[in-house]
């Protein structure tokens, strides 16, 4: 099956483009595309807000900024992963995980037809 396309008429009113609404549309839309245009409530730079804002920031850059609770150095947990990101750095950086690996056992496999021919057929 073969898709046309049809022209259809246009819906709703026609648009005056020389009316005052759609000449302020137009600039807005080329403000819009050059970055001129604002955006919202203007920022007030000396607002207690945006002081502390600055502050953290500040903080943060300087590495004063600490989020979550402190780490307990000497806690059993802390210990056991020192140990274990020092096994780790001895191994080449890796570290096995889990439980070891059994001893794997072969066993012969005896094959059923064998056995079959054996005991005379299926019984």
């Amino acid at each position: 099956m073969k898709k046309v396309n049809v022209e259809t008429a246009k819906l709703g009113r026609p648009v005056n483009v020389n009316s005052a609404r759609q000449i302020r549309l137009a600039e807005l839309a080329a403000k819009k595309a050059i970055g001129e245009g604002k955006q919202g409530r203007p920022v007030n730079p000396n607002s207690a807000r945006q002081q502390r804002l600055a502050e953290l920031a500040d903080k943060k850059a300087n590495g004063e900024l600490r989020r979550g609770r402190p780490v307990k150095t000497d806690s059993a947990r802390q210990i056991r992963l020192a140990e274990l990101a020092a096994k780790a750095a001895a191994n080449g950086g890796a570290v096995k995980r889990g439980r070891p690996a059994k001893a794997k056992v072969e066993s012969e496999s005896v094959e059923l037809v064998e056995l079959q021919a054996a005991n005379g057929g299926i019984e």
